[in-house]
């Protein structure tokens, strides 16, 4: 049988939410969902679109009880392919070692997946991560503050997520 990739879309309040779930675990996950990333994903997996609505259903339910503020743990399977060697260690180590509600600053995250690259160079892997949110490059911090981020709208987003984990205090326009 040939392998191929199934798609979810939840509703968030960052927008829909598109993961990618192979038969390994999750493979992508990104702030938007369109036609043309659908493709993109595939492609970059060579693997075929499946309708799968059975392999989808465990993100689909964990990322709409995260977004609830109800999972404080990702437990889907992850599939680490679309991740070059240094990515995956150091996106390995922030998914095991950087809890919800906790940030690590680049420099720190350096220093823990052991790989020897730069602050700079942990916030460009960050920038590469396919599977936001749930390896989350969120949780990653400059030590003067947010820093940057390249998913939803941008550092409002990785605001929203430190808030929604307990991690920023609310603002007085905080909606959920």
């Amino acid at each position: 049988m040939d392998s191929s990739v199934a798609f979810a879309t939840v509703p968030t309040r960052l927008g829909d939410v598109l993961a990618a779930v192979t038969e390994d675990g999750v493979a992508a996950t990104h702030f938007r969902d369109d036609p043309r990333l659908r493709r993109r994903i595939a492609d970059r997996l060579g693997m075929a679109a499946a309708d799968d609505p059975a392999r989808t259903a465990a993100v689909r339910e964990e990322l709409a009880a995260y977004f609830r503020g109800e999972l404080k743990e990702f437990r889907v399977p992850i599939d680490w392919r679309l991740m070059s060697p240094l990515q995956r260690q150091v996106l390995g180590t922030l998914f095991a070692d950087v809890p919800y509600g906790e940030v690590v600053t680049y420099g720190e995250l350096a220093a823990r997946s052991g790989t020897g690259v730069p602050a700079r160079a942990i916030g460009s892997i960050m920038g590469g991560n396919p599977i936001p949110i749930i390896v989350p490059c969120h949780r990653v911090v400059a030590s003067n503050g947010l820093g940057g981020f390249s998913g939803g709208d941008g550092v409002e987003s990785k605001r929203w997520l430190l808030t929604l984990e307990g991690h920023l205090p609310p603002t007085l326009d905080w909606d959920m």
